[in-house]
């Protein structure tokens, strides 16, 4: 490696130009040798291949074992990428848990060969507790820019992680001749200018490009069609582009629906506003041709993988409904349950993300009963220790089923595993016991057990609520349970009970 162009580096950067947490390089470096090699690569022909490795499930890891030893991982699988890579190449953190690789003078395939060892080499090195996916793009051959070789290559690591993470993945191209799939693409701007010279660039490419020219204008069109992408300007007048996206990403119907912002503005400020919206990305006017491509089929990508995603989300829904249909007594505990959590997330104070996963959480909560036998879930007597044994397994067997969906349903894949858990450590599946079991699970835990003790069970008749209320604040007291949550659910199971009356919800 060049010493000139590192000691060049930190005179115009005033930073240094490695991860102190790896030794590796650093984004900011690994983006200008990036540049760097494409002007060589224009020059002289070379082909070369960028890998972006990211670690799977790196968040519940570093959740679990703490971030100390996160850490000390991250640092050896950097060592491991550097002991698998050549001294012409070049390792970076590009941030968080993803790291990057250039392979000089590679073709996808050479490159492939490494990043198998280095595949196979992380799962060695924590026993398969973690993988890493990895997406890869080649220069000149997938892109002619660094931006778009870039966002190839994270296209291609959306793909490894959609397909059951632990891979490496390569998107060959198309051949011409293949028609692309048409899409419904909405255009929104106030300027028809704008709106015209974009539609001819999207119909070039066969999509269905439908018009707005107002913020409002959206809501009614999105009613009436199917849309795939949305392209929206900043600047309108009465509802400007920020206002339209966030209520966009608020509505469920419409929030997995991709925006990118295609506007004037280029400052950070906006930017922000941008993300904060919920937008997925951004273009600058007037777009480039080849730039606003790649974006739109990169983000048509990702929206069908959403609606795949979001299918199997309702199977999985249907799935609970047919392991509660197995036993009589249970019909209803779901949604009961789910109402009452989001009632009590509500209360507390969660964000709509949260409160979302708690309904989510509700209705998949107990699906892994798909693999408990009828004769123990309906048993009208106490179980043995066999059969005790079977229903305690519910929990894991429902977090493996969802954990391809790790991704779409968030934190309700905690709450699937962890809602039999005890404040105390007396709870299965893991025994997590104070601030390891997340607020989430003890809501799910609390509300679950107080369900369970007001209705009619195989095995007993269903408590009067009082004695369920002092059940619970028993074990909350003895540590078993969140006091303030079983404060919570007294207080607004009595508050809906004397509303019951006037058709008052939680």
């Amino acid at each position: 490696m060049d010493r000139a162009l590192f000691k060049k580096y930190e005179e115009e950067t005033d930073a240094s130009f490695t991860d102190n947490l790896t030794d590796l390089f650093n984004c900011g470096f690994f983006e200008t040798f990036l540049e760097m090699e494409i002007q060589k690569s224009k020059r002289y022909g070379d082909i070369f291949t960028i890998a972006l490795i990211d670690v799977d499930s790196f968040t519940r890891y570093n959740k679990h074992h703490g971030s100390m030893k996160g850490d000390r991982i991250l640092r050896e699988i950097g060592k491991i990428i550097l002991g698998n890579i050549r001294q012409s190449d070049l390792a970076a953190r590009y941030g968080g848990d993803i790291f990057a690789v250039i392979f000089a003078k590679s073709e996808w395939s050479e490159a492939l060969i490494a990043l198998e060892r280095i595949r196979k080499a992380v799962e060695s090195l924590t026993d398969g507790n973690l993988t890493v996916s990895v997406g890869m793009a080649s220069f000149i051959k997938d892109a002619m820019d660094k931006d778009i070789l870039i966002l190839k290559a994270k296209d291609a690591l959306l793909r490894a992680k959609t397909s059951g993470k632990n891979n490496v993945f390569y998107l060959h191209e198309k051949p011409q001749s293949e028609k692309e799939e048409r899409s419904n693409i909405l255009v929104v701007d106030d300027d028809p200018k704008n709106v015209k010279y974009i539609e001819a660039l999207l119909n070039s490419f066969g999509h269905n490009v439908l018009k707005c020219y107002s913020g409002y204008d959206v809501f009614s069109l999105i009613e009436k069609a199917d849309i795939d992408l949305i392209l929206l300007d900043i600047m309108m007048p009465e509802m400007d582009g920020f206002e339209v996206c966030q209520r966009l990403k608020s509505n469920e119907r419409t929030r997995m629906i991709p925006v990118v912002m295609v506007t004037a503005l280029d400052d950070t400020k906006s930017r922000i506003r941008g993300i904060e919206a919920g937008a997925e990305d951004f273009i600058t006017k007037p777009p480039v041709k080849a730039e606003l491509m790649a974006r739109v089929r990169s983000l048509l990508k990702v929206n069908t993988i959403n609606k795949r995603l979001i299918s199997i989300e309702s199977v999985l829904i249907s799935l609970a409904n047919a392991v509660e249909a197995k036993d009589p007594y249970t019909q209803g505990h779901t949604q009961r349950v789910a109402s009452l959590a989001e009632a009590l997330g509500k209360r507390v104070g969660l964000s709509s993300s949260d409160i979302d996963a708690l309904k989510l959480g509700g209705i998949l909560h107990d699906v892994g009963k798909i693999g408990v036998p009828e004769r123990v879930l309906n048993k009208p007597g106490a179980l043995d220790r066999d059969e005790r044994s079977l229903i305690e397994k519910h929990p894991v067997i429902g977090h493996k089923i969802c954990l391809p969906l790790e991704k779409v349903i968030g934190s309700a894949l905690d709450i699937i595993r962890h809602h039999h858990e005890k404040l105390d450590g007396s709870g299965y599946p893991d025994g997590l016991a104070g601030k390891d079991l997340s607020l989430l699970a003890r809501i799910m835990a609390i509300v679950d057990i107080y369900d369970a003790l007001v209705s009619e069970r195989s095995y007993r008749a269903a408590m009067p609520q009082e004695k369920a209320f002092q059940i619970l604040t028993e074990e909350a007291e003895a540590g078993m349970l969140d006091k303030e949550i079983v404060k919570h659910l007294v207080d607004i199971t009595k508050r809906f009970n004397n509303e019951a009356k006037n058709g008052t919800d939680y």
